[in-house]
């Protein structure tokens, strides 16, 4: 396997905002803010699907940690959290990643998808999710 985000962790050859055994976190080549971060597990799992869920939390809390520190070092006043998994989503690189973008007030771009799918599912697609999930919802708050 040819993975260039692996690559990049075996040839130490990224630009590191942080390492860890679990996940590390990296400039892209092309940011599309400055700052912009991307986060991946440290060993390779191609997507949210077959991440184990220790590796996907430990990936979610470097997303935390990095979204904070753009807030505090690089005075943004939000971020936002970009992913895609599997090839139906425009998947760029098959190796889980979380893109963390940086943003401010007047910087003058959306990340926010321009139009709706197409795409119609047989039935209610909310009753079929909480179906596949087993009814079982969380609890509200207040409950």
């Amino acid at each position: 396997m040819d993975c260039v985000f692996c690559r990049l962790i075996r040839e130490n050859t990224a630009r590191w905002v942080a390492r860890g055994d679990e996940a590390c976190a990296f400039a892209p080549l092309d940011p599309l803010a400055p700052g912009h971060t991307l986060v991946v597990p440290t060993r390779h799992h191609a997507d949210v699907f077959d991440t184990p869920p220790d590796v996907l939390a430990a990936s979610t809390l470097l997303v935390q940690r990095v979204a904070g520190a753009m807030r505090t070092a690089l005075g943004a006043s939000g971020v936002n959290v970009l992913h895609a998994s599997g090839p139906g989503s425009e998947q760029s690189v098959a190796h889980l990643h979380f893109h963390v973008v940086p943003r401010w007030a007047d910087d003058g771009m959306s990340t926010w998808p321009a139009g709706r799918s197409r795409h119609r599912p047989a039935g209610d697609p909310v009753a079929r999710l909480a179906g596949e999930l087993g009814r079982k919802q969380p609890p509200r708050p207040g409950d």
